[in-house]
Parts: structure tokens; sequence; C-alpha cells
């Protein structure tokens, strides 16, 4: 039988290994308690071990604490050499490469808004950019030795199709807000349906909408402002359908399900969406004369700068002042009717006599020069030139489907009647 003495020193020996092999992949000095077994044979002498046992440091580990990675977006006015330097990176070489080289050039002329990634040294080189260019493309500019290596992934398109309704309780706006369509597809809707409905006086508590539209994606972002591919508007009973139909020699445009035009030869309002504020009369209160006389147009409320838009393709006949209309353009159409904008504050840039614009294009910008109380369009509607009610003149029809593509039209338009169908019966059923 082994002496006490002896006991002693091997159990102190084995929670010396065990406190050394358990703690080893910590760092520093660890102090250790342990508490002997309580035994009969060792109860008169049991006694606590306390040792200091130093460990050894952990070897390092390489760290990438050198490297920094910072993001950021092209604002109005930056320079190349202003980018860097918000990003923290003063490296001549890349300055030097970014303001010449051919291979990046789309970065010397990317749009405000667009995020640049950049890695730098503790050093502030420049290791790696990367941005997405104007077109979609992802573009990556590597160091490589000296000089720099540009690689180019080219865009992923997506083309995604949508479908909403909406119920107009309070203005169109917030009925197209409320379904989830985008303001783009919602301005289409009202251009597409403004030869049949006057969205300024027509609308009524309860119209209904439907609109199958297409939105293209770069990189999973939208890219542009999409298009509508069929729509149904129902105005006071009555329902108004269109499909966007395109062939080679003609471009696309919109028609009704049996093929008629649904682009009238003249927009019914010269702005996207406002509010009358004084009619067609032939006797009037004039606020500023303060007499009675004829009002031989239609006044549209509007903040100054508001976008006129030409009614119809025409050619610009006068561009300039002329008594109480103020600023105004006249523009002529299909040789029996003219158009005429006055109290206008601007004109479009370079707008001149002689000009052939389109339908829809800006040619000026509302303003209250000449006898206006207040900002506002004066729209004059002539025929032969005699003024006529804008609001109530029947406007000519566009071209319709002609015979040659009517079997074309009736088999692309098909799946989407069918839709329209769908969402219609489903609406009605909801309502009911």
């Amino acid at each position: 039988m082994l002496p006490q003495n002896t006991l002693l020193h091997a159990h102190k020996m084995k929670l010396h290994w065990f406190v050394t092999l358990s703690t080893l992949p910590l760092l520093g000095v660890l102090t250790a308690f342990g508490i002997m077994p309580q035994t009969a044979g060792l109860s008169a002498s049991q006694y606590s071990v306390i040792e200091n046992i130093e460990l050894p440091l952990s070897a390092a580990q390489p760290s990438d604490a050198s490297v920094f990675w910072r993001n950021d977006r092209v604002q109005r006015g930056d320079t190349v050499s202003e980018l860097l330097r918000r990003m923290n990176v003063q490296d001549p070489a890349a300055d030097e490469f970014l303001r010449r080289a051919p291979s990046v050039r789309s970065f010397r002329q990317l749009r405000v808004g667009r995020t640049l990634l950049v890695e730098s040294d503790d050093a502030h080189n420049l290791l790696a950019l990367r941005y997405t260019d104007n077109d979609g493309n992802q573009v990556q500019v590597l160091k490589d030795g000296a000089s720099f290596r540009v690689t180019e992934q080219a865009a992923e398109t997506e083309r995604r199709v949508f479908v909403q309704t909406g119920e107009i309780i309070s203005s169109l706006y917030a009925a197209t807000d409320e379904a989830g369509l985008p303001d783009s597809i919602a301005n289409q809707m009202v251009e597409v349906f403004g030869g049949d409905i006057d969205f300024h006086r027509d609308l009524r508590r309860h119209d209904k909408f439907s609109v199958i539209y297409e939105m293209n994606y770069l990189n999973g972002e939208s890219a542009h402002q999409g298009r509508i591919l069929a729509a149904e508007f129902v105005n006071h009973g009555r329902t108004f359908s269109a499909f966007y139909f395109e062939n080679s020699s003609h471009g696309g445009d919109y028609f009704s399900p049996d093929g008629k035009s649904m682009r009238k030869a003249f927009l019914r309002s010269p702005i996207e969406f406002s509010r009358v504020s004084s009619g067609f009369s032939h006797s009037r209160f004039h606020p500023v004369l303060n007499k009675w006389r004829a009002h031989k147009g239609v006044d549209y409320a509007a903040p100054i700068g508001t976008k006129v838009r030409a009614t119809a393709d025409a050619v610009v006949t006068f561009v300039g002042t002329r008594g109480g209309y103020g600023n105004v353009v006249i523009l002529e159409h299909q040789r029996h009717f003219q158009t005429v904008y006055g109290h206008l504050s601007r004109f479009a840039a370079s707008l001149h006599r002689g000009q052939r614009v389109a339908q829809g294009e800006v040619i000026a910008y509302v303003g209250k020069t000449g006898l206006a109380s207040g900002p506002h369009l004066h729209y004059e509607f002539k025929v032969s030139g005699i003024q006529r009610d804008p609001l109530k003149v029947a406007l000519p029809d566009g071209k319709p489907i002609s015979e040659a593509q009517r079997t074309a039209f009736d088999e692309s338009t098909r799946d989407l009647n069918a839709r329209l169908s769908l969402l219609r019966n489903t609406r009605i059923a909801k309502l009911d």
C-alpha cells in the first residue's frame, strides 16, 4: 500500500494535466481550482490545490484588416477624382486610368444615383471597383500588377407581366395607388382612354379598371417605364377596352376589340391631369376685364411650370406674345384644324415657327402671362378658323386595323381578351 504523501502527489499531477489539456485553446494565464474527491481514506488530510498555469500564446492568424470596402452613389457634378476622394482612394494610377481608358468610358458616363463598390488597401490604393453601367451591364475593374484589368458581364434582362384591378372611390390616382399600379402605367391608361373618357369631368365613384402590363428588369431591378398590353375601363356603366398591337410597318398602337384605333387624331386635353376652371361659353364675366364677354376656349387650372402637350401632330405657325393671350403657341393640324395655347410661362427649348411636333410632345409650360388672374392654360380648338368647344366637338379617329392585319390582331389579342374577361368576372363575383 502506497504512503499517503505519494497518493497526494499523484492526484496533484493528474489535476495539473487535466487543467492544462482542457484549456490549451485559450490565451493568457488561467488560475485552476480543483478539489480532491472525498474518500474515506483521505478525509483527515483533505485540502484544496491552487496552481497558476502559464498557457502558450496561439500563433497569429492572417488578418483582413488591411482591406477596406466602401460604397457610394454618383452625385450631380461628380468627377472621377472627386468620387475616388470621397471613397478614400488616393491612387494616381487609378485616377489616370479611370479618367482616360476607353474600356471604362461607361464609368465616366454614369447617371446620378448609380452605386459604386470600391476595394482599397491600407495605403489607399485601388484594388477593385465594381459598378452597373447605364445599360445594366456589370463592370469590374481589378488591380493587375502595375495596371488594371476590366471585365464586363452583360445585363440579365427579364420581362414580367402584371395584372392589377381597381375601383375609384375618391380620385383616379388614389385608386391606382391603392391597386399598386405604377404612375407611368396609370398615365398610359389616361392616354389610352383619353379620347373616349374626359378624365377631368367624366369620372364617377365606383368606376372600375383592369390593366395587364409588362415591365422590363435589368439584374432584378426595374429598368423602364413599362407598357400596357391590355386594359379595360368601366366609366359610368360604359365599358371601354384597348389592346396593344404591333406590326412591322406602323409600329405599335392601341385598338378596341373590333380593330378601331383608340388614339384619336386629337387628345381631349393638352395637360395630362388637371381640372377645368372655366369652360367654353358665349357669355362669361371676365375676371380681369370685369365685364361680360365670350370665352371661346377652355381654361385648365394648373401650377406654373406644368407641361403643355400638343394635342395632335402639327406644324407650329406662331410662337411668341399676342395681346391678352400673353405667351402663346398656335399649331396647325391637317389644314382645317388649329389649336391655341395661351398664358404660357415659357416655351419648349428651340420651339420655332415651321417646326413639326408630334401628338403628346411638350411644347410649353403653364403660366399666367397676358390677361390672366392666376396660373392656368387657355386652350382653343378651331375648325376652319371657328372656335369649337374642345370638350364636346367630335374628334376624328385614328387609322383602324387594316384587313390584311386583322387576323394577326385577333390572334395576338385572344389571350389578353380572355384574361380581361376573367378579371371582369372575378371582380363582379367579388362585388356580389
